[in-house]
C-alpha cells in the first residue's frame, strides 16, 4: 500500500508553500514554483483536481514533498 493518500491539488500546493516553495508565475492553472537549492517546478493542476498516489510520488521526486507534509 502506498504512503501517499489522495489529495486535492489545492492542498498539495499549500503543502509545497509550507515547505518553502513559492509561486513565481501563473498562467491559467499552470503555476511555476521556485525554492532555493531546487530547480523550478511547474505545478499544472486545477485546484479541485484529485491527485492520486502515483502523481503525488512524482511531485515528491521533484520537490521534496513528504506524505506527512500534506
Amino acid at each position: 500500500m502506498s504512503a501517499w493518500p489522495a489529495a486535492k491539488a489545492r492542498r498539495v500546493l499549500g503543502a509545497l508553500e509550507r515547505i518553502g516553495w513559492r509561486v513565481v508565475r501563473t498562467s491559467g492553472s499552470h503555476r511555476t514554483l521556485r525554492r532555493d537549492g531546487w530547480p523550478q517546478y511547474r505545478f499544472a493542476y486545477h485546484d479541485k483536481e484529485e491527485l492520486g498516489p502515483v502523481i503525488l510520488s512524482e511531485i515528491a521526486k521533484h520537490t521534496g514533498l513528504r506524505p506527512e507534509d500534506l
